[in-house]
C-alpha cells in the first residue's frame, strides 16, 4: 500500500485526530474519524438506496469527520484526478 498523507483536522487537539490518505496504489481516499453513536449508526443503517438493501454490511463502517475538512477531501479527490486515479 502506497499512503500519500493529504492532512490532518487543523482543530485535532488531544481528542483524536481525523486525518485523510490518498491510496494511489489501491486508488482508495483513506479516512480516519469517530466512530458513530449508536443513533448514527441506525439512522445510516436504515437508509436504502436506489438498488441497495438498507443497512451498513458487517465488512463496512460509517466514520464521522469534521466538515472543517472538507478542503483536506478536495485536495485528496485532486490530487487523485492529477494522478489518474
Amino acid at each position: 500500500m502506497a499512503l500519500r498523507f493529504i492532512g490532518i483536522d487543523p482543530d485535532t487537539g488531544q481528542q483524536g485526530s481525523p486525518t485523510v490518505w490518498l491510496d494511489d496504489e489501491a486508488r482508495e481516499l483513506v479516512l480516519q474519524g469517530w466512530k458513530p453513536d449508536a443513533r448514527l449508526a441506525a439512522e445510516c443503517g436504515a437508509f436504502a438506496a436506489p438498488g441497495h438493501g438498507a443497512g451498513i454490511p458487517a465488512h463496512e463502517t460509517v466514520v464521522r469527520i469534521p466538515a472543517r475538512m472538507v478542503p483536506l477531501l478536495r485536495e485528496a479527490c485532486d490530487a487523485a484526478e492529477r494522478m489518474g486515479l
